[in-house]
């Protein structure tokens, strides 16, 4: 499985960067030693893929003896053998950047472990000397008396001192690790080396730890020195001079003022923590007041422009408290930490659930100012589904227990003896690992993990969030905080309440007057912005987040997309893969759509780029997550190719349509390129063929893939792999058909669910068990895994070619063509229209009328009873007794019954009601018949009556499920069946039920019935004039030719089980059915095109109604 080659080249990535910061030892354990280590952290990458995350930052793995969680390093140039080894590091590295996924690690560079070769060197070498200086010495501890001592709770002094050296050494943390000294250019020296070793390797930035602290001056507070200023921008330049797209973060914990300043006017640190900002979202909620957070951003200077804030909500450290004043810290410590245990040093050592009182409100609304308020996101560790800790532990050691993966022993961690585990898994009651883990959140779409993928999946889409400024909105309600982040033409509303209660504020939004919010979870429209004040009501730590795109519809999603960016090489570059994640991916679907109306999408995730073309024409299987509002998450296929030159021209002169994007012009390319789906025609495209033909497990970035063949045929199609050239390419709605000529076709399923696809199941069991070869045999299907899934989705199919002259509504279009034809041709008064049953079923086992016998050629009714036959003996084929449960006739209970008569109860409530809204704006005469179907209600209900009164004896089977005249293909001898996977709507369980074969049957009726109207109206081969005269030989010829095609199949089930014991309940049943599938039709045009296109429903129906 090809793996990404680069991670792009924007040297500011950390502005969109979304950090997950973990330690080693607390991730995954792979040797069960009970210790985390780099293979079972490289082993858990996947799930870091799917949480969305960018980069990880890893707390220090060095070899320490461990007093201060590895912080006291011993060499800052070797792994921790508890964690591996170098080798397992870069293997780490390696798998990260293959799936995205930046490299962070830590540079603690102000102090070191006593046990540091530097330090034993230095306490045993002469004063003065060069050994000597690595370190701040004294022979008393009266030096630098203002500045504070950080570890309150642990010293009671900077100095210590060494009884080897015989002097005090400098010490701003604890007392085992010595501050090195930042006057020896030696110290300096030895920093940027150590920075080079691990920059060298493929590191992708480093979080410079304790850095305010670095240098000492008498009569200062030893803090925010000028001359460490000075050293951060001599090791940036340094870096800047010798690595490429590297980031520097800076751990100072200081005022805003302050702060800032280590960004030295964009020429020392690029990122820097926001420390004051963090405990004031912590007060702002629990005071029901926006002032704290809006008092501290007014306090924050403004950065330079390739600069960044880093923002975060816990971390491995305590919640500190230092950038607070002492009244601050006094509420902070009553509200968070009422039990003084909680509290260490200047902070309370709690995580993020349990600070929050594990309230889900509060802790999606916390996480919503995180993802918002400006700066790049960091995430620690477990908050993402919830994690609690256990501060009974001591130190901050409750907030670094091992990461809960499941239920099972140490919680998925380790298979080591609990007693072994470097700390022990949480076990109180309330975040018990067995109910709070990531397999029990994986399988749970309304978990806090999964609402965590759609925030970050949320903040990768919009630039503005990383890169955009800030704009508070004015409003007098203090109990709600809202603000506009704003980068180019994006502008993101923010509404936030802060209370308990609900809340109602309005807001002056007048300078996005003419702006459209739009939700950007659910896709939801709100009422346009006008000058007057805007009122938003919220619920109980309620929030919003809004897109405000143009009212004149969205003019980005209307206008083609264009990146900034150069065409990728002969593989999608990082860069191209995160813009189409971020810009293109979820507007193209929308625009194409594809999707049902309720199916607005939030984002799209991409999960797998498979490479299927050739250097001189790249294209690509892309296999994404879709995520909308109101479903859950599914997978989505596209294939796309890359043209350039005439090529793209052409593409956008023939199928503007089928652009995603087109990209910023590159010197080496003449004219345009672009992104489109679809293929290259009439190029080698073998690895698109070998996708579903060759037998294989492989892995991919964020999951597996698997190829399940039939053996001959797989093998006859890799025989022709190098030569195989596409012929054709379809993009239909449900999936996208790729043809070879007229050996093979390629089936890619756009929606994919977990579970079996039925067009495979169905076509296996027909051709390979119930010997039924009226389909396409298959080659093999492509299957591909998610972790935490229940099962595989099947993303493609190859089938044989099925050479065709056309399908049955061509041949059934032609033969209405003629019948219309030789009516128009005989004398009005020779001919008069005959008279048709209202019931469906009766009307097709009635006599042929005579006015219409010599009408109706012989030769069409007989292509109809073909299908009829050949419809019956796969219905049959479906029924025969079986071991498979999957395919084992059931019977048609009258549980079932009851049930399926629910259901069409229900089907006609939601249509009369959807009628019933859309009355009001159709035209007169089509109101008048949707007046009449809807005082008919009674009456209808009467034909489910009848079906429903009682017992009918029969089978339910697998059937077709999706059976209109295209899915019946004529040789111009014989009818195949193709597309088995049901109407592509339903639900892929759904799809796969059983059901009486009779439902099959009425997708005929209706696909009949559609065409005859379709015929007569909408083909243009039939004058106006002539409509109304011809619309009783419309319903005359539906009724032979539906007739035909009963007949026979019955005539072919013959006494079959499938087939209901008397003829009345047969004909309940199918006048049901259709009845059932014309008033579905109904409710979906009328919320989706309520117009003309009502016009054939309410005609069936109506007809019904006369019965």
């Amino acid at each position: 499985m090809p793996k990404v080659t680069t991670l792009g080249n924007d040297p500011l990535w950390y502005k969109d960067a979304i950090i997950y910061e973990v330690h080693v030892k607390c991730f995954a354990d792979s040797d069960g030693d009970g210790i985390g280590d780099f293979r079972g952290l490289t082993s858990r990458l996947d799930y870091l893929a799917d949480l969305g995350v960018t980069a990880v930052w890893l707390l220090p793995f060095y070899p320490s003896p461990l007093k201060d969680d590895g912080y006291d390093i011993a060499d800052f140039m070797r792994v921790n053998p508890d964690y591996g080894t170098l080798g397992d590091f870069k293997a780490f590295l390696r798998a990260a950047h293959a799936r995205g996924i930046r490299v962070i690690t830590e540079l603690v560079i102000n102090h070191t472990s006593d046990q540091h070769a530097w330090f034993q060197r230095a306490r045993r070498a002469k004063p003065g000397s060069v050994h000597r200086d690595f370190y701040v010495w004294s022979d008393t501890p009266e030096r630098y008396q203002d500045a504070r001592i950080i570890f309150k709770d642990f010293e009671t002094s900077n100095w210590s001192w060494d009884p080897v050296a015989k002097a005090y050494f400098w010490h701003r943390f604890y007392s085992h690790q010595p501050d090195l000294n930042y006057d020896s250019p030696h110290v300096r020296r030895e920093v940027m080396r150590v920075m080079d070793f691990w920059f060298d390797m493929g590191v992708d930035g480093m979080r410079l730890d304790a850095i305010p602290y670095l240098f000492e001056r008498e009569g200062t507070n030893c803090e925010n020195l000028p001359e460490t200023y000075e050293y951060l921008k001599e090791l940036r330049a340094h870096v800047d001079r010798r690595h490429k797209n590297k980031m520097l973060l800076a751990e100072a914990n200081q005022w805003p003022e302050d702060a800032v300043a280590y960004f030295g006017e964009g020429k020392a640190c690029h990122m820097a923590f926001h420390f004051p900002l963090m405990p004031r979202m912590f007060m702002a909620v629990q005071m029901e007041d926006r002032f704290p957070v809006v008092d501290i951003l007014d306090q924050t200077p403004a950065i330079p422009e390739t600069a960044q804030w880093a923002l975060f909500l816990r971390n491995h450290d305590e919640l500190t408290l230092e950038m607070v004043t002492d009244e601050e810290r006094d509420y902070m410590y009553r509200m968070y930490a009422r039990d003084p245990r909680a509290r260490i040093n200047l902070g309370i050592r709690r995580r993020l659930a349990p600070l929050l009182e594990n309230d889900r409100r509060k802790i999606e609304l916390m996480n919503v100012l995180l993802f918002t308020l400006p700066g790049s996101v960091v995430l620690y560790y477990g908050d993402e589904m919830g994690m609690g800790d256990n501060y009974y532990l001591g130190d901050r050691d409750g907030v670094r227990t091992p990461m809960q993966w499941s239920a099972d022993r140490n919680a998925g961690f380790s298979r080591a003896n609990p007693q072994r585990l470097y700390l022990p898994v949480i076990i109180d009651p309330e975040y018990h690992y067995e109910a709070v883990n990531a397999e029990n959140q994986e399988r749970n779409r309304s978990s806090l993990l999964w609402w965590m993928k759609g925030m970050i999946a949320m903040r990768r889409r919009f630039r503005s969030l990383g890169r955009g400024n800030m704009e508070i909105v004015s409003g007098k309600n203090p109990k709600t905080l809202a603000y506009v982040r704003v980068h180019g033409d994006e502008a993101l509303l923010v509404v936030v309440n802060l209370s308990r209660h609900p809340q109602i504020v309005d807001l002056d939004l007048s300078a996005w007057a003419g702006r459209v919010p739009e939700e950007v979870f659910s896709r939801q429209s709100f009422p346009p912005v006008r000058t007057e004040p805007y009122a938003f009501t919220l619920g109980p730590h309620g929030y919003y987040v809004f897109s405000l795109v143009p009212e004149e519809e969205d003019a980005r999603a209307a206008a083609m997309p264009h990146l900034e960016l150069p065409p990728p090489g002969g593989f999608l570059d990082r860069d191209v893969r995160e813009a189409l994640e971020r810009e293109i991916l979820a507007g193209y679907v929308t625009r194409r759509g594809w999707l049902a109306p309720d199916q607005k999408l939030r984002s799209m995730h991409l999960l797998e780029v498979l490479p299927v073309g050739s250097p001189r024409a790249p294209a690509w299987v892309l296999i994404c997550r879709a995520f909308s509002a109101a479903h859950a998450p599914k997978l989505f296929t596209l294939v796309v190719f890359l043209a350039q030159g005439e090529s793209a021209d052409k593409v956008m002169a023939e199928r503007p349509r089928d652009v995603l994007c087109v990209f910023a012009p590159a010197e080496q390319h003449h004219g345009q390129t672009l992104l489109a789906e679809g293929l290259p025609l009439a190029e080698p495209c073998g690895g698109l063929l070998e996708l579903a033909s060759r037998r294989r497990r492989m892995r991919g970035w964020s999951g597996e893939l698997s190829v399940d063949v039939v053996g001959a045929l797989a093998r006859k199609a890799l025989a022709v792999r190098d030569e195989c050239k596409t012929s054709h390419f379809v993009s239909q709605r449900i999936n996208t058909i790729v043809f070879f000529g007229d050996a093979w076709c390629l089936k890619i399923f756009r929606q994919a669910e977990e579970g079996p696809n039925p067009d495979v199941e169905i076509v296996r069991y027909l051709r390979e068990q119930a010997g039924f070869d009226h389909t396409p045999a298959i080659a093999g299907s492509l299957r591909y895994h998610v972790p935490g899934a229940d099962d595989a989705v099947t993303v493609a199919v190859l089938k044989e070619y099925a050479v065709a002259e056309s399908d049955a509504a061509h041949v059934c279009r032609g033969a209405l063509s003629r019948f219309f034809e030789r009516v128009l041709a005989a004398a009005p008064d020779a001919v008069r229209a005959p008279r048709v049953l209202a019931s469906p079923v009766a009307a097709a086992l009635a006599p042929l009328p005579e006015a219409a016998r010599g009408l109706i050629a012989d030769g069409d009714l007989e292509f109809l009873s073909l299908c009829g036959r050949r419809t019956a003996q796969m219905h049959l084929a479906l029924a025969r007794e079986t071991n498979d449960p999957a395919f084992a006739p059931e019977p048609f209970s009258r549980l079932y019954q009851r049930s399926a008569y629910q259901t069409m109860q229900s089907v006609m409530k939601r249509a009369l009601q959807r009628l019933a809204q859309v009355l009001p704006g159709l035209s007169d005469r089509l109101a008048e018949r949707a007046a009449e179907v809807l005082a008919g209600r009674e009456k209808l209900l009467e034909v489910f009556r009848a079906f429903a009164d009682h017992k009918i004896r029969c089978q339910k089977t697998r059937v077709h499920g999706d059976l209109h005249l295209a899915h019946m293909l004529w040789t111009g001898r014989d009818v195949v069946f193709i597309d088995f996977e049901g109407k592509p709507e339903k639900p892929l369980p759904q799809r796969r039920l059983k059901r009486s074969p009779f439902r099959d049957v009425a997708d005929v009726q209706r696909s009949l019935s559609a065409l005859a109207w379709e015929a007569l109206h909408q083909s243009g081969q039939v004058r106006p004039e002539d409509r109304d005269r011809l619309a009783p030989w419309r319903d005359a010829w539906l009724a032979a030719a539906f007739g035909a095609f009963l007949s026979a199949y019955l005539d072919e089930a013959g006494e079959a089980a499938i087939i209901p014991d008397s003829r009345a309940d047969m004909a309940a049943m199918l006048d049901a059915y259709i009845l059932e599938k014309a008033l579905a039709e109904l409710s979906r045009l009328a919320q989706e095109s309520p117009g003309e296109e009502l016009r054939p429903s309410l005609h069936t129906i109506r007809r019904m109604l006369e019965r």
